[in-house]
């Protein structure tokens, strides 16, 4: 999980209450005004994925055996792509158990990242079928063999009914989550891609093309390769403890700065929990005189309205008069509180205060 070792000396950022020493004022995880939600309403959300993965994991059997009578490897592409949906609802519903397990012992965040792990999964098994797929549909545009166009057509009717039903299923659970938002989009994906398998049969069983067949299994080929490059690039972001997409790391910073008292932000850390639970904790540097409580109470209500990031841990310590210098850099009269400061260092600029 998250090793945000940000200690500094003398100065605890995690600590629970408020730090003494050189006036500092720690403050531990923070839910913002009106708290939020964590994760998903898992019996309603189970009770629609098990009945999609019903859905699909009983038509998936039936296509195999359907596509290697047919010998389309259309049908067959399809039916591993179905395979990659129903590997991703069952990780949806196992990751959906583990990240309600509390939080004990050295997971400090829980097993709440457990869905991210299964996100890369899915989309590193995407990726390695689509190279799969793609290499025998090649072949099979050099020496096309004879497939079934009657067989493909129908079966390819069937399985958009169901992905149809299955997506409606996952449509009504909570989307929120990476996981199952992943699960989402792979049926859209397999509903598109029957279309396109449906309409190569057509043209096999009306003109004798074999080549659609292959043709299809490309079009699904690009479908997996894009789906599995989304999940895993999305949840390699939040492995590598990247800030969210949305939220740029150096605003935030600039934003807090500018709001009064405050003379000085660093060690600025923004990452994300798990799928919408972005975390910030930072270093903040507040005039002499002002008040240390009030700022973090301040800037808690700022991260959450303008950012949406609640989960913060935010150390407020007064500057002393040697740090009350104008500019922003990396480093210098910082150094007397942080001895190597993480990050860019935002300092009040001439036109704050």
């Amino acid at each position: 999980m998250s090793g945000h070792d940000q200690a500094h000396d003398g100065h605890g950022h995690g600590g629970h209450g408020d730090g003494s020493a050189g006036h500092g004022h720690s403050h531990s995880h923070s839910h913002g005004p009106g708290g939020h939600s964590h994760g998903v309403a898992a019996d309603a959300d189970r009770r629609w994925l098990a009945i999609a993965l019903a859905l699909i994991g009983g038509f998936m059997a039936v296509e195999v055996v359907i596509g290697v009578m047919a010998n389309s490897l259309a049908l067959i592409s399809d039916a591993a792509h179905m395979l990659t949906d129903a590997v991703s609802i069952v990780l949806a519903l196992i990751a959906m158990r583990l990240a309600a397990r509390p939080a004990r012992g050295g997971f400090t965040y829980g097993l709440k990242r457990a869905e991210i792990l299964s996100a890369q999964a899915n989309g590193l098994t995407l990726i390695l079928l689509a190279v799969w797929l793609a290499y025998e549909a090649v072949r099979r545009l050099a020496d096309p063999p004879p497939v079934e166009g009657g067989l493909v057509v129908v079966t390819a009717l069937a399985g958009i009914a169901v992905n149809v039903a299955a997506a409606w299923c996952i449509s009504r659970a909570n989307r929120s989550t990476l996981v199952v938002e992943g699960a989402y989009q792979h049926i859209l994906n397999d509903l598109f891609a029957f279309i396109g398998t449906a309409v190569a049969g057509l043209i096999v069983l009306t003109t004798g093309f074999r080549q659609a067949d292959a043709i299809a299994t490309l079009v699904v080929v690009v479908l997996m390769l894009k789906a599995g490059y989304g999940l895993v690039r999305e949840s390699g972001r939040i492995l590598l403890e990247a800030a969210p997409a949305h939220v740029d790391p150096d605003a935030v910073g600039d934003r807090l700065v500018g709001h009064p008292p405050v003379t000085e932000v660093h060690d600025l850390h923004i990452w994300t929990i798990t799928s919408g639970q972005a975390a910030l904790s930072a270093h903040v540097l507040v005039e002499p005189a002002g008040d240390c409580h009030a700022v973090r109470r301040d800037l808690e209500r700022l991260l959450a309205k303008e950012y949406g990031i609640t989960h913060t841990t935010l150390q407020v310590d007064h500057a002393q008069d040697s740090l009350l210098t104008v500019g922003r850099a990396g480093g210098g009269p910082s150094d007397a509180h942080c001895a190597e400061a993480h990050g860019p260092v935002h300092r009040q600029g001439p036109h704050d205060h």
